[in-house]
């Protein structure tokens, strides 16, 4: 299978080498890589030209944004630049942080679960960080849930949810379409993936009212709202996250922002957020 990959990267230079090393020495090799350099101010742009000199399917696309880390956004709005240089010619498209480290077997054993089963929509492997010198796994969501940091998309899925959306939350939206769409979701717990910054470790206050903001444009209501940024929070071991979540669903709700998904989607998410829900109770 031909994979294309693109990796938004803003001042990486201490992990984007340990990235592009790990795909260079795949088993299965990319077809294309694009690493969006976005408004690096640290040697991200020199390390990533030293491999495009040296690999013909590895190129850099240099852009200017914001230094405000705003998760999501920025990140898409980058990634979608990357697009924009692609042709049509893949079967899976990635979207993949600069600082992971893949085993050589990754891309392989993706590969192989997408031709097992045509329905696969998404897939990826696990992350896991390092503690007390050792690798564990970055338990921050279900494990049935892809982290936005390594996702993987079959082309057909990735057309028929719409792309990526700009916007803080896109790594569930894309999952939660995929399904509305018949398509299935696959997490493989053998293929661990060294996370070198671990998730949000440089997020701000002002983006962690967008977690509630996102909750709000894909429509879950107040109720699932409620219990998804309690849970979050307990997650996370901070109180005062549940009330930063929560505070941004209300900006959101008050100022009437736009939804990211149509009523029928909306409707969908419910009824499945509420069936995982209840699961879970009984």
């Amino acid at each position: 299978m031909d994979f294309y990959i693109i990796i938004p990267a803003h001042n990486e230079a201490a992990f984007i080498l340990k990235t592009l090393q790990s795909l260079v020495e795949q088993s299965l090799l990319p077809k294309k890589v694009v690493v969006v350099n976005d408004n690096s101010t640290d040697r991200t742009q020199e390390i990533v030209e030293h491999y495009t000199l040296k690999y013909d399917w590895i190129s850099m696309v240099n852009t200017q944004s914001s230094d405000a880390h705003l998760p999501g956004s920025k990140i898409i709005n980058a990634f979608n630049k990357g697009l924009k240089t692609l042709d049509n010619n893949y079967d899976v498209i990635c979207k993949f942080d600069a600082d992971l480290i893949f085993p050589s077997h990754y891309l392989e054993n993706i590969a192989n679960h997408f031709k097992a089963n045509p329905k696969l929509g998404i897939a990826s492997g696990f992350c896991y960080i390092e503690k007390n010198r050792r690798w564990v796994l970055e338990n921050l969501t279900n494990k049935d849930h892809i982290r936005g940091a390594l996702k993987a998309y079959r082309k057909d899925c990735f057309k028929q949810i719409g792309r990526l959306k700009p916007s803080m939350g896109w790594d569930t939206i894309d999952e939660l379409l995929a399904k509305y769409h018949n398509w299935e979701i696959l997490t493989d717990e053998s293929l661990h993936v060294k996370h070198l910054k671990p998730t949000g470790q440089s997020y701000n206050k002002a983006s962690k009212y967008l977690q509630g903001e996102a909750m709000y444009k894909m429509r879950y209501g107040f109720w699932i709202t409620f219990i998804s940024a309690l849970k979050l929070a307990y997650k996370k071991r901070s109180f005062s996250l549940f009330k930063d979540y929560m505070s941004g669903y209300f900006k959101a709700k008050s100022r009437q922002t736009e939804f990211l998904v149509s009523n029928a989607e909306g409707k969908f998410i419910r009824k499945l957020r509420w069936k995982g829900i209840l699961k879970k109770l009984s």
